[in-house]
């Protein structure tokens, strides 16, 4: 787990990426705090435009200001900084998904909810997410990340699928193979439409998302509306 907590903000100006990595604000930010989210978000600037398998330390650091040997006194390699962003952003993505996940109520508008901030999220995130999925496929420690960050999402909403199940909101089935299909979905779809320059526009991808999910799990009496009869307690 990261030592410093670190918040995303989602505009600055005079930066590549609409992504920044900051110290969480204190009354006074050490200069070590600065240095390290100063290399996190010039890794942002990276992969915004560049393939992760063309990075390097040395062009991590230009734009930092501080020296190449400062990388290693707060990350152990290339691969360490990439799994710290990844990190963070699955954070994000759960608290974007808590209106369903944790949230009472009409589960298909919680629904709606829940996808709508979660593409939100991931239409900024989109390089990062294509450059750790495209460097899993070639590097064993980035398919371990990778895989990690998936199954933590396969286990939410297989927890939530089942929870509603148990209230008659959903119909009887293996919830674990249906929750993989569905985040899995999630993944290459977002990665397709946000992963590369021109993005798509969120507002379709949303839909669609949302389409497919209250589908399977709600049924399709529910496809198209915003809201239910259906009350989770």
């Amino acid at each position: 787990m990261m030592s410093i907590n670190y918040i995303i903000l989602s505009k600055i100006k005079k930066s590549l990426s609409p992504l920044r990595v900051s110290p969480q604000a204190v009354l006074k930010i050490s200069k070590s705090e600065r240095t390290r989210a100063a290399i996190l978000n010039s890794a942002l600037d990276f992969i915004w435009l560049h393939p992760f398998r063309d990075m390097t330390v040395n062009l991590l650091m230009v734009p930092t200001g501080v020296g190449r040997s400062a990388f290693y006194q707060y990350f152990k390699d290339l691969h360490e900084v990439m799994a710290t962003l990844l990190e963070i952003l699955q954070a994000d993505i759960f608290e974007a998904s808590k209106p369903w996940v944790m949230g009472v109520g009409d589960p298909v508008a919680l629904l709606h909810e829940g996808l709508a901030a979660m593409t939100r999220v991931c239409y900024s995130h989109g390089p990062l997410v294509r450059a750790v999925a495209d460097a899993a496929t070639f590097d064993e420690r980035f398919e371990k990340v990778w895989n990690q960050f998936l199954s933590g999402f396969d286990d939410a909403s297989c927890d939530r699928i089942e929870a509603d199940q148990k209230q008659g909101l959903i119909t009887a089935f293996d919830a674990r193979p249906v929750a993989i299909a569905l985040t899995r979905l999630d993944a290459y779809t977002i990665i397709e439409a946000f992963g590369q320059h021109p993005r798509k526009q969120p507002e379709p991808i949303k839909d669609t998302l949302s389409r497919i999910w209250i589908a399977t799990l709600y049924g399709s009496e529910w496809v198209g509306k915003i809201s239910s009869n259906l009350v989770r307690t």
